[in-house]
């Protein structure tokens, strides 16, 4: 908090005490924003990765009262649960955010619970990454008569620039996401000492030390997928799980322009986990047909490369890929811009070969002047190993110069603001994200004996009932384990993995009776949140769409060949609260 004395009646020693405090102030300020950052990454490797956000709410005399994080999408909010963790005590207290609120567009619970609970000052490591967030939740906070301090903004210093870093790093997939629209790309290989991925055999196991694998895993672990190509799977037959005994699981992707792949491999085992294969159009045909027999999706492009398939992942949702890919495809993968960052292993080993293969393959220099230079380089020592980590690509700028409208139709009158006639909605941190069946708006659905029940999410309903009614126990224990699940990522995928496992166990109407057990969701959702039906209203006149790339029953597709059907349901919906309120309107307007 910035003091300021007129120097008049004041003595040069009030002033250095008032300095004096201020620095301290200051510290206490950045050591609680660096606490909220590492508390708000605890949820790595357990939920998919999302927006990372965490809270400390600290009393007037510097003690923690609470501490809260966002566990994953679609759960209580960081603010929240550092709320209700201090309880009382957060009359006069101030909330370190490491980055601003906003997960669910058009939903404040955040800011609400601050202001309700007696907070009097927020300071936020950064604002929003995206650009219909940010700004939001500070201008909310300020208008309740919070002092609100952003890092960089209203606090500047050396220290706190490195105390603003930690609030970037944590956030960099959504970050890299908002400023490149493809996801944050990760590096990784082992190599020896003389620069070697493999012996000229191909043999590859093991360069690096266990303690290094365990790195690999946690790495894994952060990550929505890891791309391998066609070479590392015919060598290595990998599994390429993360291995922490539960939790999220990332997604499998191999890139190959042939499909020149083995029947028999550990990637087509979907038992714990699923995989992608991305391809070029019109590739083996018979293979993608064996593919589809074993539940593996194939998405096909004109043209294989890693930006189109980067793009491609950015539409689907995903923050953060590890590419863990031969020399060949990760040349292509540097050359087309999209990695990032370099996690590289180095054993301390010589095995020789001039066949043997190294990590990165051509990129078509000629001179050390060419050479692409990493970014704040790290140095660590991991068993036996030295893990050298840097950045390809800087860190984006947050704050891009942006025209308004205003500003654009005063230099182009031609320009005119254009609203347009179909609203994408998928992740909960979309601009009509709160459509989402992850968002975090609970609701009351009546059981089989008309007793009400209440679900996390939409998803958690839906997903329990599709094994509604069956006598199993497998399935009672699956519906009761769903209930529970912390999140509607983990609800989706309990769901998703017990019906893949057991396709006996759901009921045999499902396929019928699904879009009706949505509507009836969705319904009870849109009826109980007055800002949710708000923002439903709001789009009247414009086509809504689930912008899922790959489902395409619910979603939309990748090129519009999709159903639809979640937007088709909210386009329903919408219309049938219009008619209730122009009825009721109509009412209003006889009894006058």
């Amino acid at each position: 908090m910035a003091l300021t004395f007129a120097l008049g009646p004041y003595s040069s020693s009030v002033i250095c005490r008032a300095t004096n405090i201020n620095k301290h102030y200051h510290a206490q300020d950045l050591s609680y924003i660096r606490r909220a950052a590492d508390i708000s990454d605890k949820s790595a490797g357990f939920t998919f990765p999302h927006p990372n956000f965490g809270c400390v709410i600290a009393t007037r005399s510097g003690e923690v009262a609470g501490e809260g994080y966002l566990y994953a999408q679609g759960t209580k909010p960081a603010e929240v649960l550092a709320v209700e963790a201090a309880g009382e005590r957060c009359r006069g207290a101030t909330a370190y955010l490491n980055m601003e609120p906003g997960d669910c567009h058009g939903d404040h619970t955040a800011v609400s619970a601050l202001v309700q609970a007696g907070i009097t000052r927020a300071v936020v490591g950064i604002r929003h990454p995206l650009q219909h967030l940010r700004g939001n939740a500070v201008r909310a906070l300020r208008s309740q008569g919070l002092q609100v301090d952003v890092l960089g903004e209203d606090m500047r210093s050396k220290i706190v620039e490195e105390a603003r870093k930690a609030c970037l790093l944590v956030n960099l997939p959504l970050i890299y996401r908002a400023a490149s629209r493809v996801p944050f790309s990760v590096l990784k290989y082992a190599m020896t000492l003389d620069g070697k991925i493999a012996a000229s055999s191909g043999h590859a196991a093991w360069i690096s030390s266990k303690l290094s694998r365990n790195r690999v895993f946690e790495l894994r672990g952060r990550s929505d997928a890891i791309i391998v190509g066609g070479n590392t799977m015919r060598r290595d037959d990998p599994r390429l799980t993360a291995r922490h005994g539960g939790g999220h699981m990332p997604i499998r992707i191999v890139m190959s322009k042939t499909l020149d792949l083995p029947k028999e491999a550990n990637l087509w085992d979907l038992s714990e986990v699923s995989t992608i294969v991305v391809t070029q159009r019109g590739a083996r045909r018979s293979f993608q047909r064996f593919l589809a027999s074993k539940g593996v999706e194939v998405v096909e492009f004109d043209i294989l490369n890693p930006r189109d398939v980067m793009e491609y992942f950015h539409d689907r949702g995903y923050l953060s890929i590890l590419w863990e890919c031969g020399g060949t495809l990760t040349a292509s993968a540097i050359s087309s811009g999209v990695i990032h960052k370099v996690f590289a292993f180095v054993a301390p080993k010589i095995i020789g070969g001039k066949n043997a293969p190294s990590p990165v393959g051509e990129l078509g220099m000629v001179e050390m002047s060419q050479a692409l230079d990493l970014i704040d380089v790290c140095f660590e020592q991991v068993g036996s190993d030295m893990l050298i980590s840097g950045f390809l690509q800087p860190i984006p700028d947050l704050t891009p110069t942006v025209p308004s409208e205003d500003e654009t139709f005063a230099i182009d009158p031609t320009v005119i603001p254009f609203e347009p006639s179909i609203i994408f909605f998928y992740k909960t941190w979309d601009p009509y994200g709160a459509f989402s069946n992850f968002s975090p708006h609970p609701i009351q659905m009546p059981d089989e004996d008309d007793n009400y029940v209440t679900w996390s999410s939409v998803e958690h309903y839906y997903q329990a009932n599709k094994f509604l009614g069956i006598s199993d126990p497998i399935a009672q224990d699956c519906i009761e384990k769903i209930k529970l699940a912390k999140s509607p990522e983990e609800a989706a995928r309990m769901g998703r993995l017990t019906q893949r496992r057991h396709p006996n166990l759901v009921r045999s109407d499902w396929e019928s009776v699904k879009i009706d057990v949505m509507y009836r969701a969705l319904k009870c959702k849109f009826s109980i949140y007055p800002h949710l039906n708000s923002m439903l209203l709001s789009t009247a006149g414009s086509v809504l769409v689930e912008a899922s790339p790959h489902d395409l029953f619910w979603g939309g597709g990748r090129e519009g060949e999709g159903l639809n059907y979640l937007g088709r349901l909210l386009m329903q919906l919408r219309s049938e609260f219009l008619g209730e309120s122009s009825a009721a309107g109509e009412s209003t307007c006889l009894a006058l």
